[in-house]
């Protein structure tokens, strides 16, 4: 079963500086099923994430690689996840994140 994992980073990511090294235990990750995400992974398209870096900003999640998530794009990112039940978890790691004004990293499959 491919999984998507997401956690909160406990400080903004650095420019200059690549998180491209696989460490969800450092986050917290939560898992997410990716059929759950990939009949509406091009929702999120219009939304600014960053890839592997702060230094590439991109549209849309990268699947297969590491999205930076600014607490600006969680508001987007949430309503896109808003009423699927099953991103319930997924969700409120989001809100979470945008409360405490932090960013959230994403592990593609």
């Amino acid at each position: 079963m491919a999984k998507h994992e997401f956690g909160i980073m406990e400080t903004a990511p650095q420019k200059g500086r690549r998180y491209d090294k696989y460490e969800p235990q450092k986050y917290n990750c939560i898992a997410v099923d990716d059929k759950y995400l990939e009949n509406i992974v091009t929702s999120f398209d219009d939304i600014d994430f960053f890839w592997h870096t702060p230094d590439v900003p991109g549209k849309g999640i990268a699947y297969c690689g590491v999205t930076l998530i600014p607490p600006s794009s969680m508001e987007p990112f949430i309503s896109v996840i808003d009423n699927i039940y099953e991103l319930s978890q997924l969700k409120s790691l989001l809100q979470k994140a945008y409360s405490e004004n932090k960013w959230v990293i994403h592990f593609g499959i």
